[in-house]
């Protein structure tokens, strides 16, 4: 019997038991799950459920050993005798596994459970590099890497993100909703995106032909900065954006068909930039080169093929498919958008209709009205 099957079968028997607590796997080790009355730092006065981690690892032998901790802990519970003495970690005093401990167990921990390796380079490693590595891992730590960032902004929003997930893996009692701000994708303005027609302009001023290639790829695909590194061509015009990318692998089809011939983007000239680097720096290095080049930032030409679709009447479903995200993001990014769009589009259409209702002419309402006193 392996240890998920024996793990499910210890967990039936406390159940059966009435204990109150269960055991989980996290990272290579064991801990416990129950409803627990709050910590001697934490504000709340109210218990809620929440993880105690013993230690030991998960095997056979480990697991025997939880089940007994268990039951104590659920015993403790039954006559109101539970204290965290027995249970909190060291680190929560400034000793014991130093950050970098922690951050290794944590990237272990979220790759095993499914994370992707370019998603934690981007997401987590790019902030978590920032703890002092050797030094424990404390609330002051978390909380110093997060006001380090620009307020409502996007790296504001990950660093939280970041830290709130190591500080839940490590059990500090730490949350950083506080310090997340305003800041929201949303937020960009429209009237600030360049038109097709100077989408198209500023594609012949850019002379290196390779980087003509990323920008027209971007332009007609609405693709990442990265992602142009990372295409199947095989199906042109459709293209296939590969699993090493963010969100996995996904086919695009072009908004305009005729830019994806016309610029004969089916030929790919990629810049000599190292690959063998994580997402967002293969992505940074087409920010460097294409920004100066541009009065609008190059990750605009993925906003503006978004607003093209919806003038094209894509879906919103497809579109937020091929773009590599959620229905809810792409609505949460773009609705105010779409429904600008689409009012203004009905609108058009109604009023220019031929057969439309007409306003009266100029005298005839005030004559109806002398009429209708004459009458009376």
């Amino acid at each position: 019997m392996n240890i998920d099957d024996k793990l499910s079968q210890v967990n039936r028997r406390l159940k059966a038991g009435r204990v109150g607590v269960a055991i989980e796997v996290q990272g290579g080790k064991l801990r416990l799950r129950a409803t627990l009355p709050p910590k001697p730092t934490s504000k709340k006065r109210v218990s809620w459920q929440q993880r105690i981690s013993i230690g030991l690892p998960a095997n056979l032998a480990g697991l025997r050993e939880a089940e007994k901790e268990a039951r104590l802990v659920g015993a403790l519970l039954a006559s109101r005798e539970f204290s965290w003495d027995r249970y909190l970690r060291p680190a929560n005093n400034g000793t014991g596994p130093t950050c970098q401990q922690w951050i290794t167990d944590f990237e272990a921990h979220y790759l095993n459970n499914g994370g992707s390796a370019s998603t934690w380079q981007g997401d987590y490693a790019k902030v978590l590099r920032q703890l002092p590595a050797d030094r424990p891992l404390t609330v002051e730590q978390l909380e110093s890497v997060i006001l380090q960032t620009k307020p409502n902004s996007k790296s504001r929003v990950r660093a939280c993100m970041a830290c709130g997930a190591l500080a839940r893996f490590a059990q500090l009692e730490f949350d950083p909703k506080p310090y997340r701000g305003n800041y929201s994708p949303s937020r960009v303005s429209p009237r600030d995106l360049p038109d097709d027609k100077t989408i198209a302009h500023y594609r012949e001023e850019i002379t290196n032909s390779a980087w003509q290639w990323v920008y027209g790829m971007m332009a007609t695909y609405g693709l990442r900065n990265h992602e142009c590194f990372h295409l199947d061509l095989e199906d042109f015009p459709i293209v296939r954006v590969m699993e090493a990318t963010k969100t996995g692998a996904r086919e695009v089809w072009p908004c305009y068909p005729e830019w994806a011939e016309q610029w004969q983007l089916n030929q790919p000239q990629l810049p000599p930039i190292k690959l063998d680097r994580p997402n967002d720096r293969i992505g940074h290095s087409v920010t460097a080169y294409l920004s100066p080049k541009l009065p609008f930032a190059p990750y605009d030409l993925r906003h503006a093929w978004a607003i093209r679709t919806l003038e094209f009447g894509w879906p919103d479903a497809l579109s937020a498919q091929q773009m590599g995200h959620s229905l809810e993001v792409h609505n949460r990014t773009y609705q105010r958008w779409i429904s600008l769009r689409h009012h203004q589009r009905v609108y058009d259409l109604l009023v220019n209709r031929p057969d439309r209702p007409r306003p009266p002419e100029p005298g005839k309402a005030s004559a109806s009205m002398s009429e209708m006193g004459a009458s009376l």
